[in-house]
C-alpha cells in the first residue's frame, strides 16, 4: 500500500483554496490509502462527508474519477481511475502556476491580498444537493417556456423547463456544457417502476445509502449511468417503502424544479 499523503495547508486568504482543494486532497488520500474511510480519517472528515464529496466529484465528471471495489481480502475499498489520477496531476500543475501568479500580483499590487477574498466570493456556490454536469441534447422553445434536455452520461437524461428568456440569457445551444441543479427535497422516490406520473423526469436506480435523522432521511440513489442522486424523504416513507441498500427505485423530478447554470 502506498504511503498516505499529508498536505500542509496555508490558511492565509491568498493561499486558501476552499472546497476544490479539499476535494483534490481527498482524491490523493484515496489513491494512497485505497479506502475512502481511511482517507477521511486522515483528513479529519466524517465518513458521510467523504462519501458526499466523492459522489459530487463523480457527478461533475464526464467519467468516474473514483471507483468502488467490493469484496476481496480486505473487504473492498476505493481507487482512482486513470482519469482521476490524470486530473490530480493536471490540477497540481495548475495549482503551482496559480500560486506563482497570485504571489506576483501580491508583489505589484499593494492591497491585492485584501481584495482577493472578495473576488473569490463571486465563485458560484449553491445549496442544491444534486449537481450534474451535462451537455444540451435538444432545446424546444415556445412563446413563454422552453424544454431543455441534458445528457448527463451513461444513458441518463434530465429535462428542464425554463423560460425562453432564460435560454437566451444563458445563450444555450445544443452540445453546450451545462450544470443541472436539483434540491434534494424536490426529489420524489417511488418503488413502483410502472407508476404513471406527470413528472417529466423519471430516473431509475438503486439505493446505495440511507441515513435516517430525527424526522427525515437522506437516501442516495445510484442511477443506471453511475451518477448518484440524493432525496430527502420522511423516515415514515423509508419504512413504508421498506427502503434499504439494494432497493430498486425511481426518482421523480418535475422539469420546472431543474435549475440550469453555465460558466460564463
Amino acid at each position: 500500500m502506498k504511503k498516505a499523503v499529508v498536505q500542509k495547508q496555508d490558511k492565509s486568504p491568498l493561499m486558501n483554496r476552499g472546497r476544490k482543494y479539499d476535494h483534490l486532497e481527498l482524491l490523493e488520500q484515496i489513491d494512497a490509502c485505497g479506502s475512502i474511510t481511511a482517507a477521511a480519517n486522515l483528513m479529519g472528515m466524517s465518513y458521510k462527508t467523504a462519501w458526499d464529496a466523492v459522489e459530487a466529484i463523480n457527478n461533475l465528471a464526464e467519467s468516474p474519477l473514483v471507483e468502488r471495489r467490493v469484496g476481496g481480502r480486505n473487504g473492498g475499498g476505493a481507487v482512482l481511475t486513470a482519469n482521476g489520477r490524470r486530473l490530480v496531476s493536471v490540477y497540481r500543475h495548475l495549482d503551482k502556476e496559480r500560486e506563482q501568479i497570485l504571489n506576483q500580483l501580491n508583489q505589484v499590487v499593494d492591497d491585492f491580498e485584501s481584495y482577493y477574498p472578495l473576488i473569490r466570493r463571486f465563485d458560484m456556490k449553491t445549496s442544491a444537493r444534486n449537481q450534474f454536469s451535462g451537455k444540451v441534447k435538444t432545446i424546444k422553445t415556445g412563446e413563454v417556456n422552453a424544454e431543455v434536455v441534458l445528457d448527463i452520461g451513461g444513458g441518463d437524461e434530465i429535462v428542464s423547463n425554463i423560460t425562453s428568456d432564460s435560454v437566451g440569457h444563458l445563450e444555450l445551444t445544443e452540445g453546450m456544457d451545462v450544470y443541472a441543479l436539483i434540491k434534494s427535497s424536490w426529489v420524489i422516490l417511488s418503488s413502483n417502476n410502472n407508476l404513471k406520473t406527470s413528472s417529466r423526469n423519471a430516473l431509475s436506480g438503486t439505493v446505495v445509502r440511507c441515513h435516517e435523522g430525527a424526522v427525515n432521511a437522506e437516501v442516495i440513489v445510484e442511477l443506471r449511468g453511475g451518477k448518484t442522486l440524493t432525496a430527502i424523504i420522511t423516515n415514515d416513507s423509508v419504512r413504508d417503502m421498506a427502503l434499504k441498500t439494494g432497493s430498486e427505485v425511481t426518482a421523480l423530478i418535475k422539469s420546472s424544479n431543474v435549475i440550469l447554470a453555465v460558466v460564463s
